[in-house]
C-alpha cells in the first residue's frame, strides 16, 4: 500500500522536510570520510549548544547499535544489566546487548515502564562474589516503551544511587525528544544535570531518515568508543549523511516541533476515544503512545485500514503511535473509524 497514514510506529513516518533539504545540501562535492568533515562538526556543536560542552559525541546507524555500543563501552563481560522488563534492549533487540556484550540483562518487574531505586535494589548485590556477575549498569528508557516519562527527580535518584555503587546509568533515548517534550523542559534539564553517564540519542523516530547519537557526559569512560564502535561495525564512512541531518534536526527547535506535534496528536486522540465503554487506556497518554486493551474480534478489522501492532496477546492489549507528521485530520479519521467499528 503506497502513500498510507497508519498509527504502528513512529518508525513508519517520513522524513521531515528540512531534514530531507539537509542530505541534498550535503550531497554535494567531496568531505572527509568516517566525520572528519564539516557537517559533523556542525551537529557536535549544535549538540554542545544543547547540552554543554564537556560531552563527546559519536554517530551510527541504528537504535540497537547505539545501545550496544554505548553498553559495551562501560562494561565487561562479566557484569550485569539492570533494565525495565519492557525495554527495548531486553524485549526487541534479538539479544544483540547480551550476545555482543557478553553482559547478563536482568529485567525488572515494572507496571508502567519506569523502575526506581527500590525496584532496582534487590538486585545490586554480590559485589566481589566471583559467582555472581558484577552490577554494572542501569539503563533507562526515556520516554518508556510504554509511553511514560521520567521527571528529573526520577532521574536523580537513579543516578545518585548507581553512583554511591560505582555503577553507570545509561539512556535509551530513542524518544528523549518526546519526554523533553512532555515535561516542558530543555534536554539538558534530563541528560547533564541528572548525572547520567551515557545517552543513546534518537534521530529516527523524530523525524530523520536514519541515524543515532552516542552521547557520553562523563568523557573518562569514552576513550575506548571510537573502537568499540568500529568493531561493531556501525562506523559509517559518509557520516556526513547522518551529521546533516542531526544539525538540521537540532536547528530551529525542529526536534522540539516535531515531538510536541507528535504527543499533541496521542493526546487528541486519547480525547476522541476514550469514552468508547470497549476501549480500555491501559498507561498514561504522556508522550506519543497509546497502549490500550480492546475486545480482540475488532483488532484485524481495524489493522486492515489502519495497521498498528498487538503489544500484549494474552491481554489484547494494542498499541497505537502517532508521529511528527500526523495531523488532526488523521486524528479525525481514525477515531471516526474506531467509533464506528467498536460497538
Amino acid at each position: 500500500m503506497k502513500n498510507f497514514k497508519s498509527f504502528a510506529s513512529d518508525n513508519n513516518s517520513g522524513v521531515h522536510p528540512e531534514i530531507l533539504k539537509a542530505i541534498i545540501e550535503a550531497n554535494t562535492g567531496h568531505s572527509i570520510a568516517y566525520g572528519d568533515d564539516y557537517y559533523t562538526e556542525a551537529a557536535i556543536k549544535k549538540f554542545k549548544a544543547l547540552l554543554g560542552n564537556n560531552i563527546d559525541v559519536y554517530f551510527v546507524f541504528n537504535g540497537t547499535g547505539a545501545n550496544v555500543t554505548a553498553l559495551s563501552t562501560i562494561t565487561n563481560s562479566y557484569n550485569s544489566i539492570i533494565c525495565a522488563e519492557t525495554a527495548h534492549i531486553n524485549v526487541d533487540e534479538c539479544g544483540a546487548p547480551e550476545k555482543i556484550t557478553g553482559c547478563k540483562i536482568i529485567p525488572v518487574h515494572t507496571n508502567n515502564g519506569k523502575i526506581t531505586v527500590d525496584l532496582i535494589k534487590q538486585h545490586v548485590k554480590g559485589f566481589g562474589f566471583e559467582h555472581h556477575s558484577q552490577p554494572k549498569v542501569i539503563s533507562i528508557t526515556q520516554s518508556t516503551e510504554l509511553g511514560t516519562v521520567y521527571t528529573p527527580e526520577e532521574i536523580k535518584e537513579i543516578t545518585s544511587f548507581a553512583h554511591k555503587n560505582n555503577m553507570f546509568v545509561h539512556v535509551d533515548g530513542a524518544r528523549i525528544c518526546n519526554a523533553a517534550a512532555s515535561l516542558n523542559l530543555n534536554l539538558k534539564d534530563i541528560t547533564t544535570d541528572v548525572d547520567i553517564d551515557v545517552l543513546s540519542f534518537g534521530g529516527t523516530k523524530n523525524g530523520m531518515m536514519y541515524g543515532e547519537a552516542v552521547i557520553f557526559f562523563n568523557k573518562n569512560i569514552a576513550n575506548n568508543y571510537k573502537y568499540v564502535r568500529k568493531q561493531s561495525t556501525q562506523l559509517t564512512s559518509k557520516m556526513r549523511y547522518i551529521s546533516a541531518q542531526f544539525e538540521a534536526l537540532l536547528s530551529n527547535n525542529i526536534w522540539l516541533k516535531n515531538a510536541e506535534n507528535s504527543n499533541k496528536m496521542a493526546k487528541l486522540l486519547f480525547e476522541k476515544i476514550k469514552d468508547i465503554p470497549k476501549i480500555q487506556i491501559t498507561q498514561k497518554v504522556e508522550t506519543n503512545g497509546i497502549f490500550a486493551i480492546i475486545p480482540e474480534k475488532y483488532i484485524s478489522i481495524i489493522q486492515k485500514k489502519y495497521f498498528f501492532y498487538i503489544w500484549d496477546e494474552d491481554k489484547s492489549e494494542i498499541r497505537w503511535m502517532t508521529s511528527y507528521d500526523t495531523t488532526e485530520q488523521d486524528i479525525d479519521n481514525f477515531s471516526s473509524f474506531l467509533h464506528n467499528v467498536i460497538v
